[in-house]
């Protein structure tokens, strides 16, 4: 396999204000700590204060790490983290099943070579690659399925409360539909494997979760971390009391989106009074407040504000952070550097550095994972035959159709020298007229434009005509386009890893492991 390269913006494919965000656009540069560059990583290592608990976070993860066989990598990165040299590189993602999208894949890759570039560059230091499991999430719509090619396959449950605390004890038939995809080849057998050992030998889905990540990537040294734990909850337990009494992070968050409004950004998330749930097994609710008292919406529990505080300090683990306070969790308990995300994701960071500062808590430097386009070598065969680059595979269906027709025949079909000559004709009949009568050379530009139009027009015909003639190749670029955008969009966004997986094994995770360079802010297109 090998790698090529292409600016996000070339892919059409990145909203700009994350492309403004990697392009260091200076209206920006109020809404973040530190440049996503070693010069930024340099200056955030310095200045990185970190005062939690580093031996109860590494007796945390060993407990986390009880129920699967930790390779030795993990175990000796869980062991680094005791060292105040040490520092984390961060991505999470929802306990999609079967690791959902690629893009699950992609986030994790580019943690891992991150902390490995770091490491070369500043051999003083450790790095760790951290998978943050976003197990307190409850929005399990967006987890129970995965597309395996042209499939979807559904795990189908009544569900509440935190998705990493959920039970796989009825996933067995959407487990067996995805072995029975997996088929019976040598890579196909190894990922059943792994899927079996994850959801089967495990009660939770944060425990299958991390099972299956720890198979694929602990050989790399990647740690997950489950933050649903009371021990962890307990250093974020004062400021949780804080921000639900004084709104805090409402406040700040809202200033930063009225300042980003300002500046030409939508917001990505909006802030409320209280960002706080209320969580236990089966339930995982808003807190809100109504006549000074805080109230867990569709229950009966209730709190004043002396009752709080009591259950915040004693329960720390039944407060759950929504979107806008996570973030600033994982910032307190980990010795953080870099959060890496996708695009939406930079960009709702960018919302909360306001609030980070109000509570003196270090920001990360704010990393776009690294993305990519898997071309297999029977794709890359038909785009030779077409004449198709891989940078021509980002244009619109009917750009690139259009654009294979006019270079792929005799005639030329753009009327743009005509229509100069015609211009460069009628501001020479518009002079003549203004000199007989000024009001004529409105009617000169009138027939100007008519006359354009129909050049327009009759290009657009011509083309529409040569067209025809090529039924059959404009037919594979459609089917080229599917197969490399499914449902329109990146591959990334909607395949899972298993017909990859399938097709090279680790070697798939092997090639992404040596294409992605983090901190070249490049999109990558894989030759498989």
């Amino acid at each position: 396999m090998h790698a090529k390269y292409i600016s996000y913006k070339e892919t059409n494919a990145f909203s700009s204000a994350v492309l403004e965000y990697i392009g260091g656009k200076p209206e920006l540069r109020p809404f973040y700590g530190y440049s996503p560059d070693y010069a930024g990583f340099a200056e955030a290592i310095e200045k990185r204060r970190f005062t939690a608990s580093r031996p109860l976070l590494t007796s945390v993860l060993r407990k986390q790490y009880s129920s699967v066989e930790m390779p030795a990598l993990v175990e000796a990165n869980i062991s680094l983290l005791d060292d105040e040299r040490t520092f984390t590189i961060t991505t999470g993602h929802q306990l999609n099943i079967f690791t959902g999208p690629l893009y699950f894949i992609y986030k994790i890759v580019t943690a891992i070579n991150l902390a490995e570039d770091l490491k070369i560059k500043f051999p003083d230091y450790n790095f760790i690659p951290v998978y943050w499991m976003a197990t307190e999430d409850h929005d399990f719509e967006e987890i129970n399925h995965v597309k395996v090619e042209d499939r979807m396959l559904t795990w189908s449950k009544k569900a509440s409360g935190a998705t990493g605390r959920l039970s796989t004890k009825d996933i067995e038939d959407v487990l067996v539909a995805y072995k029975g995809y997996l088929g019976i080849s040598e890579n196909g057998l190894k990922l059943a494997e792994m899927a079996e050992q994850a959801y089967s030998r495990h009660e939770k889905l944060c425990d299958a979760t991390r099972a299956l990540v720890n198979a694929l990537f602990g050989s790399y040294g990647l740690v997950c971390v489950d933050a649903d734990e009371k021990a962890l909850k307990q250093q974020f337990a004062e400021l949780i009391y804080r921000d639900i009494t004084e709104e805090n992070s409402f406040k700040c968050i809202s200033e930063s989106n009225a300042l980003l409004e300002k500046s030409g950004y939508k917001p990505q998330v909006n802030p409320r009074e209280i960002n706080f749930f209320y969580m236990t097994d089966a339930l995982r609710e808003r807190i809100v407040k109504e006549n000074g008292v805080f109230r867990v919406m569709n229950s009966e529990i209730s709190f004043s504000a002396e009752e709080l505080h009591n259950e915040i300090m004693e329960n720390p683990e039944r407060f759950s952070p929504n979107v806008v306070m996570r973030p600033m969790y994982q910032e307190v308990i980990l010795p953080n550097l870099a959060y890496i995300g996708g695009g939406a994701e930079v960009t709702y960071w960018l919302q909360l550095k306001a609030n980070f500062d109000h509570y003196q808590v270090d920001f990360p430097i704010l990393l776009l994972r690294n993305s990519a386009q898997v071309i297999d070598k029977r794709t890359e065969a038909r785009m030779h035959i077409l004449g198709i680059s891989y940078k021509d595979l980002f244009s619109d269906t009917e750009t690139l159709k259009n654009e294979w027709v006019k270079a792929h025949v005799p005639l030329q079909l753009a009327l743009e020298d005509e229509q100069r000559s015609v211009s460069a004709l009628f501001e020479q009949i518009k002079l003549s007229a203004y000199k007989i009568d000024k009001t004529l050379s409105l009617s000169a530009d009138a027939a100007k434009t008519k006359t354009l139009r129909l050049l327009g027009t009759l290009e657009k015909k011509m083309l529409r005509a040569e067209k025809r003639k090529h039924v059959t190749s404009l037919s594979q670029i459609e089917a080229l386009k599917d197969k490399m955008f499914p449902s329109g969009g990146l591959q990334e966004r909607v395949l899972n890893i298993a017909p990859l997986y399938v097709l090279y094994g680790d070697d798939f995770i092997a090639a992404l492991i040596a294409g992605f360079k983090p901190l070249d802010h490049e999109f990558t297109v894989l030759f498989a």
